[in-house]
């Protein structure tokens, strides 16, 4: 007897897409139950088109990596982090520091001049205890030191640097030490227009000398960027030849009826598998999962059973209060999860 998931292997195979599959079998597909749908696995394999392709190891997926680090522990991590994609894909690092005086509003021109020729000091002090410690031994670099507010001079050097990839660190602001003060991570992943990557608090210190990622978690609430979203996860899947998990949480169930739940369900289903690149070859096996819930526990939960070593998600773009809106998804993914979580802007 043939599964429905040989049904879909067959019509892979024969460049039939998911949106008219699904819609073929959108009657029995009501009948399955929901057990079954979670645990449903597709696995993809077909010719790949030049445009979705992963780049050679000539033409690295992250060219130029970008660290934001204030030389706390967390940004410790970010540069552990940042070399071992730097080694995965022959990536130029820019450890990147930016100098404020942002807590002396009323300082006089000629001290602030002292302070910051002393703190333009410590600054090359820290860059070469980074240098000495080895991480960053055969992999191309470069340290910037710039003068003026977090965001502007970060937003800048992207530019200058042509940079494909930021990388931060965070110790996890309190709701009231972000209220007041705000969290640089997280101003840093909702107004930037590469992708970041975040380590959060409790996320292993020691990644391994070239990064592995044998499981990634794909969180999408079907925003208007979740088809690029999809791409990166399903690039960095290709790469790392993963098990990649598409996941949708659905907030809320209890507002609605049991007929009404069981349609929208279905319909989730069937939005993650169109967001599944048909024509591209992909080593890699791809779960679909719809849970119902609070989203923030859930992906967390679901990155937990699936041993996710990287999150992919998709982070609203904010132009005010960036960083001080408390208790945010994204932020409260990137503080509670194990793993490091690569957000794109929506």
């Amino acid at each position: 007897m043939i599964g429905i998931t040989d049904v879909f292997d067959l019509a892979l195979q024969n460049g039939v897409s998911f949106k008219h599959l699904n819609h073929a079998l959108r009657p029995n597909a009501r009948k399955r139950s929901s057990q079954r749908m979670n645990k449903e696995v597709l696995m993809i394999n077909a010719t790949a088109t030049a445009a979705l392709q992963m780049p050679s190891a000539k033409r690295p997926f992250f060219k130029n990596i970008l660290v934001a680090t204030d030389f706390s522990p967390a940004s410790e991590q970010a540069v552990e982090y940042a070399a071992s994609f730097a080694r995965r894909y022959g990536s130029a690092i820019y450890l990147t520091h930016v100098v404020t005086l942002d807590g002396y509003p009323l300082i006089s021109p000629e001290y602030a001049a002292m302070s910051l020729e002393k703190k333009h000091a410590e600054v090359q002090t820290h860059f070469g205890q980074i240098l000495k410690s080895g991480e960053l031994t055969g992999i191309r670099f470069k340290t910037v030191a710039k003068e003026g507010n977090l965001w502007p001079t970060i937003e800048e050097s992207i530019k200058t640097f042509d940079i494909d990839l930021v990388v931060v660190g965070t110790h996890g602001a309190g709701t009231v030490e972000k209220m007041l003060i705000g969290s640089g991570a997280e101003e840093i992943f909702r107004k930037a227009k590469v992708p970041v990557l975040t380590i959060g608090p409790i996320t292993p210190k020691e990644p391994w000398q070239k990064m592995e990622f044998k499981n990634i978690l794909f969180a999408t609430d079907f925003g208007k960027s979740a088809e690029s979203e999809a791409e990166y996860a399903f690039s960095l899947a290709q790469e790392h030849r993963s098990r990649l998990t598409f996941l949708h949480v659905f907030p809320n169930p209890d507002a609605y009826g049991k007929e009404a739940l069981i349609e929208m369900e279905h319909n989730f289903y069937a939005q993650l598998r169109e967001l599944v690149p048909v024509a591209t070859e992909m080593h890699c096996k791809v779960e679909v999962r719809v849970v119902f819930g609070e989203p923030t526990k859930q992906i967390l939960r679901t990155a937990k059973e699936t041993n996710a070593e990287l999150i992919v998600m998709g982070a609203k773009a904010r132009k005010s209060l960036a960083g001080n809106v408390p208790h945010t998804k994204a932020y409260r993914v990137v503080c509670e999860a194990h793993c490091p979580v690569l957000t794109i802007r929506s």
